[in-house]
């Protein structure tokens, strides 16, 4: 991923926290043509104690059999809200933008299967159900249903080999032109534009 200076996240507990409050990612893989699923993937530690990305796919999918024979793949995490930038809100002329927070990770896959992949379902179940009044659990369910059901999936686990972020906020803006942008964002009076000041408004300088 292409990223100037300016927008380059390299805190990794900032990076681990944006990956797990956007969990629903793209996994990327290679083949004749490229292919992406886009599901729920966390990142998890394995029996090493190396930090890894853990998720499944359907069995019907058939981008799980590039696993062995292409294992490069490219796991990216989007933040829910991204916004133009209209160069009208700046005091000099320049050209239009868009903001965004996105981390790519990129690393080797393999397939998990077993108890491994209950015990990574059983987890990522327990993380998206706490929102729920009456939260389900894998281990409430039938035994041979979740094995049915496991039957029709593919795990797999990633390797963590690079991590690129970027939180492209307007941190290259000086301090007149990025309270400019804040406002007018503020001005559209609406959801996503009143989320990316949020994010802007956190504490982030904008450069001279």
């Amino acid at each position: 991923m292409y990223v100037l200076k300016y927008f380059r996240v390299d805190d990794n507990a900032e990076i681990e926290k944006f990956i797990s409050e956007n969990g629903f990612a793209t996994l990327i893989t290679g083949g004749e043509y490229h292919a992406a699923t886009h599901i729920p993937i966390a990142l998890e530690k394995n029996d090493s104690g190396e930090k890894v990305l853990r998720g499944h796919i359907a069995r019907t999918n058939p981008q799980w059999k590039t696993f062995e024979t292409n294992p490069n793949v490219l796991v990216v995490f989007l933040f829910h809200v991204h916004h133009y930038i209209s160069s009208s809100w700046y005091d000099h002329q320049n050209v239009s933008t868009w903001n965004y927070m996105s981390v790519h990770v990129s690393g080797q896959i393999k397939i998990i299967e077993g108890k491994p992949l209950y015990e990574m379902l059983a987890r990522l179940t327990t993380k998206y159900e706490i929102v729920s009044a009456n939260p389900c659990q894998l281990d409430s369910l039938p035994a041979d249903y979740v094995d049915k059901q496991m039957k029709a999936i593919v795990g797999f686990e990633v390797k963590i080999e690079k991590i690129e972020a970027a939180f492209k906020l307007s941190q290259n803006r000086n301090e007149k032109n990025y309270q400019n942008i804040i406002r007018e964002l503020k001005l559209l009076n609406d959801h996503n534009a009143a989320e990316m000041v949020k994010q802007m408004s956190a504490p982030k300088k904008g450069a001279d």
